[in-house]
Formats: C-alpha cells, structure tokens, sequence
C-alpha cells in the first residue's frame, strides 16, 4: 500500500478522534485499508451516516470503494448518497480523498437531494427486499469472524441468521445490493485463519439462492442472530421457525453434496 495512504490514514485518526467517529478495520499489503468513519452530516438538521472506505493497494491511484449505512435513512436513500460519493471520488485527481469526500457530503445541498420522496423511497424498498442464503466452509477463528458478520450486517442494513452445524449457512435479508456488498466483503477481507493459523479470506463461500423475499416474510427477520444446531431436524426446526421452509426446501440438495 502507498504511503500516501497510510499518511492520510494517520490524519483522518486525527481529524475524527471523537468517540467511536473513526475505526480502522483492516490494514494489509495484500488487501488495502479499511476504514470507518461515523460522521453527523446536513448541517444543523444533520443525521447520523456511517462510511465504510475501502482503500485498495493502489490507492490513490484507484478510487476507493465506498458502503454507506443509517439507521435514519432508508437503503434507498444510502444507495442514492453511496453513488453521489462515487460519482464524486471518480471526478477527484488521483490523491487522498478520504477527507474530502466527508466534507463533500456533509454539504446541506447533497442531504437535502437525499431526503426527498419519502413515499417513493419505501416504496423503492419494498421491491428491493431480498432473501439470500450462503454457505461458509469452515470457521476457525470464531470471535473475530462472527464480530465481522455482525458488524458487516449492521453497516449494511441486513437482517439475518448465521447457522452453526455440520454445514455453515448465512441468512440475509435486505436490498440486493448491500447483500452483494456483504459477499463481496466475506471474498476479500481475511476474515478467518487457516489450518497453519494464518489470516485467509473465505474463498470458498457460495451462494446457495439468492431470490426476492416472498410475501410470507413480509415481517422480515431481526437484527443478526448466531445459532447453532446438532441435527437436520434441528436445523429444518430453524427454518420452520422464520417462515422459510420453501426456500429451505430449494437449497437442501446443496446441503446434501
């Protein structure tokens, strides 16, 4: 990773050093930087919005990629203001944005083209909501991949359950693109360790299905939840529980290989 970007990192601890504003969650040669930022922006009308930027290795030279969470905005209104930061960093010259990008976006002019079409936007909601199901192949390091599930899930807007047995599954429910955003996360941080105990990345996830949720989940899941089972009764039990037996019934020949 450049120097650069190991510089600006340093300055953005400085700049967000309130409580809980800034948070490194990865640093490696291999992968880039991943940092957090949680800021107040839209001036005195502000609303709490928390950055996800992933600075790759080639960074500044590359833009980063950016995933916006808000627990007082919709997903919609998050995608709208994820693009305006991409749309934003890719018109940038090819140097520490980070900073800029947040000062950017706390411009009353951006939240303002953000709030509107309330009505539209849960509308837009409703069609968005997904139902996706993945499969882990194993999980060594438990308290550091559970913790980065949990967070990724609650940065990203997604409900779900995360199924511990003889196999591995993920639950998750939400807009499609946070879901892809959350696999994309699991292929390229090293979550886990491998069997000499070196930090590795879950390569081997699959998705089992991925599909709109059906209108008998229309309640939805809630919050992320760890559950383990000993037994296919048990884990067909789970999915009985949340009204999912339909879609238990299309990933069983998966779990049977």
């Amino acid at each position: 990773m450049s120097e650069a970007a190991l510089e600006e990192v340093s300055v953005l601890s400085s700049i967000y050093c309130g409580e809980g504003e800034f948070q490194l969650l990865q640093q490696s040669a291999q992968d880039g930087l991943m940092v957090q930022i949680n800021s107040t922006v839209g001036g005195e009308r502000g609303l709490d919005v928390s950055l996800l930027f992933h600075l790759h290795p080639r960074y500044p030279s590359c833009p980063p990629d950016i995933s916006v969470s808000s627990t007082s905005l919709s997903r919609s209104q998050c995608h709208n203001i994820r693009q305006k930061l991409l749309d934003q960093a890719a018109a940038l010259p090819p140097e520490p944005m980070v900073h800029q990008l947040v000062e950017w976006l706390q411009g009353e002019e951006v939240m303002e083209d953000c709030r509107g079409g309330e009505e539209e936007v849960k509308e837009s909601d409703k069609e968005e909501e997904w139902t996706a199901v993945l499969s882990l192949d194993h999980i060594r390091s438990r308290n550091r991949y559970i913790g980065l599930l949990e967070r990724w899930s609650q940065q990203l807007q997604l409900t779900g359950r995360l199924l511990l047995g003889r196999s591995i599954l993920v639950i998750l429910q939400g807009a499609r693109p946070n879901i892809k955003e959350f696999c994309r996360l699991l292929k390229t941080v090293k979550v886990d360790v491998d069997s000499s105990g070196k930090k590795c990345k879950e390569r081997m996830m699959k998705v089992l299905i991925e599909t709109p949720s059906s209108s008998s989940c229309e309640h939805g899941l809630q919050g992320f939840v760890v559950k383990s089972y000993q037994s296919s009764p048990e884990l067909t039990a789970v999915f009985q529980e949340i009204n999912m037996m339909e879609l238990y019934q299309q990933i069983l020949p998966s779990l049977s290989d």
